[in-house]
């Protein structure tokens, strides 16, 4: 199963693609797609659903894997990226890829075992898990792959 996790943001959203075989987890590619803070907020969506399109184009994902809106204590930023988390949605929608949503407590509880870990946390035990030389970096990045494990251990639990 090849996972396509997203953190969803306007400047910047992480993306990850990780391959399930058996029950290893193993990176094909991670990276950010950017915005500029310069654009109309319209263009900036725009580029994400470009970009997101090249990436499933390229990487032909079975599953897409969002960050949830959990809570924001910037109304003005929790828009905006509901925005892209729909922008981001539809074009896994246009290409019939199904898209499946953690909030990130659910994601460190995965990762970690605790639902209220730290940033660094996170990033050690998915260096760890997917055998990385290094945390992988930026945090966006991090945490899209955090997402793919997440989905992968979901998956394993309910092939049992």
């Amino acid at each position: 199963m090849r996972i396509l996790g997203i953190d969803p943001g306007t400047a910047t959203v992480g993306y990850g693609v990780v391959d399930k075989i058996g029950a290893s987890a193993v990176v094909v590619r991670y990276g950010t797609i950017s915005t500029n803070p310069k654009q109309t907020p319209a263009r900036r969506l725009l580029i994400l659903h470009e970009e997101l399109n090249c990436i499933i184009d390229e990487f032909s994902p079975d599953v897409v894997v969002m960050e949830r809106l959990f809570f924001a204590k910037n109304q003005t930023t929790a828009i905006a990226v509901g925005k892209a988390c729909g922008v981001l949605q539809l074009v896994a929608a246009q290409r019939a890829v199904p898209v499946v949503e953690y909030t990130p407590p659910e994601v460190k509880q995965a990762v970690v075992g605790y639902g209220g870990a730290e940033k660094k946390q996170v990033q050690y035990m998915i260096q760890r898990i997917l055998g990385l030389d290094e945390p992988p970096k930026p945090d966006d990045a991090a945490d899209a792959l955090a997402l793919c494990v997440c989905h992968a251990h979901a998956e394993r639990l309910r092939s049992l």
